[in-house]
């Protein structure tokens, strides 16, 4: 059973990591997520240089379901291998998010740190 609350997102000291982060917070026992597949997720999306939230499915009160190669490259990498009722950080650096700085969306140039639960695959 996934956590049932919206996560808080703890701020990281120090410069951004250059290379995608995976860390388990907590480890599922379901079906596992596979490279190209499907997954219903929730997720909170921070800035982490500021610590601002700039997303959350858990604020529209519904998950979101996602085929993983229509996602931003971090997720791709990040989420294949964890079990439903899963929660996973990444912190992503702006190579495998939005691209670098002027690369036309607002989240361009700036590392990312996800917190997602993994509710469904499929």
């Amino acid at each position: 059973m996934a956590p049932s609350e919206k996560p808080e997102v703890d701020f990281q000291e120090g410069p951004a990591p250059t290379e995608l982060t995976i860390k388990d917070v907590v480890v599922g026992d379901g079906e596992e997520a596979v490279a190209g597949g499907v997954v219903d997720v929730h997720y909170v999306g921070v800035e982490y240089d500021t610590g601002e939230e700039f997303d959350s499915s858990w604020n529209r009160g519904q998950s979101a379901r996602f085929p993983l190669d229509r996602l931003i490259p971090g997720w791709q990498e990040g989420i294949p291998g964890m079990k439903v009722g899963g929660r996973r950080q990444l912190t992503v650096p702006p190579e495998l998010a939005y691209g670098p700085a002027g690369a036309g969306h607002q989240l361009s140039g700036k590392t990312l740190v996800f917190v997602i639960d993994l509710l469904g695959v499929g």
